[in-house]
Protein backbone atom coordinates (compact mmCIF):
# COMPACT_ATOMS: atom_id res chain seq x y z
CA UNK A 1 0.00 0.00 0.00
CA UNK A 2 2.86 2.29 0.88
CA UNK A 3 4.48 2.03 -2.65
CA UNK A 4 1.72 2.32 -4.72
CA UNK A 5 0.73 5.43 -2.43
CA UNK A 6 4.27 6.66 -3.64
CA UNK A 7 4.24 6.10 -6.93
CA UNK A 8 0.48 7.74 -6.85
CA UNK A 9 2.36 10.79 -5.74
CA UNK A 10 5.26 10.37 -7.83
CA UNK A 11 2.68 10.73 -11.13
CA UNK A 12 1.20 13.17 -9.95
CA UNK A 13 4.36 15.46 -9.75
CA UNK A 14 5.29 14.32 -13.10
CA UNK A 15 2.39 15.45 -14.87
CA UNK A 16 2.27 18.87 -12.61
CA UNK A 17 6.06 19.13 -13.42
CA UNK A 18 5.09 18.33 -17.63
CA UNK A 19 1.84 20.59 -17.60
CA UNK A 20 4.31 22.97 -16.22
CA UNK A 21 6.73 22.67 -18.68
CA UNK A 22 4.07 22.61 -21.75
CA UNK A 23 3.16 26.16 -20.07
CA UNK A 24 7.11 27.07 -20.50
CA UNK A 25 7.08 25.88 -24.09
CA UNK A 26 3.91 27.48 -25.00
CA UNK A 27 3.19 30.55 -23.37
CA UNK A 28 6.78 31.07 -21.46
CA UNK A 29 4.92 31.15 -17.83
CA UNK A 30 6.22 28.84 -15.03
CA UNK A 31 3.69 28.33 -12.90
CA UNK A 32 5.96 26.96 -10.13
CA UNK A 33 7.89 30.49 -10.45
CA UNK A 34 4.77 32.59 -10.19
CA UNK A 35 3.01 30.45 -7.12
CA UNK A 36 6.07 30.80 -5.37
CA UNK A 37 8.75 33.20 -6.19
CA UNK A 38 11.42 32.28 -9.15
CA UNK A 39 14.67 30.76 -7.67
CA UNK A 40 12.79 31.09 -4.37
CA UNK A 41 13.53 28.14 -1.77
CA UNK A 42 10.11 26.84 -2.25
CA UNK A 43 10.15 26.42 -6.27
CA UNK A 44 13.36 24.46 -5.35
CA UNK A 45 11.66 21.94 -3.82
CA UNK A 46 8.93 21.53 -5.95
CA UNK A 47 11.55 21.49 -8.98
CA UNK A 48 13.76 18.95 -6.95
CA UNK A 49 10.39 16.77 -6.28
CA UNK A 50 9.57 16.75 -9.39
CA UNK A 51 12.96 15.69 -10.45
CA UNK A 52 12.78 12.55 -7.73
CA UNK A 53 9.61 11.50 -8.93
CA UNK A 54 10.68 11.28 -12.31
CA UNK A 55 13.43 8.90 -11.28
CA UNK A 56 10.76 6.93 -8.95
CA UNK A 57 8.78 6.52 -12.11
CA UNK A 58 11.41 4.86 -13.99
CA UNK A 59 10.91 1.52 -11.73
CA UNK A 60 7.10 1.07 -13.17
CA UNK A 61 8.10 1.79 -16.34
CA UNK A 62 10.84 -0.56 -16.66
CA UNK A 63 8.91 -3.08 -15.10
CA UNK A 64 6.20 -2.79 -17.31
CA UNK A 65 8.56 -3.00 -20.25
CA UNK A 66 9.98 -6.61 -18.79
CA UNK A 67 6.60 -7.50 -18.32
CA UNK A 68 5.55 -6.52 -21.87
CA UNK A 69 2.74 -4.41 -20.36
CA UNK A 70 3.23 -1.18 -21.75
CA UNK A 71 -0.28 -0.04 -23.15
CA UNK A 72 -1.06 3.37 -25.29
CA UNK A 73 -3.45 6.17 -23.25
CA UNK A 74 -6.63 5.70 -25.01
CA UNK A 75 -9.47 7.99 -24.94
Amino acid sequence: MHMKFLTIITLVLVIVGGLNWGLVGAFNVDLVAALFGAGSLLSRIVYVLVGLSALWQLKPLLDSIRADTVVPATH
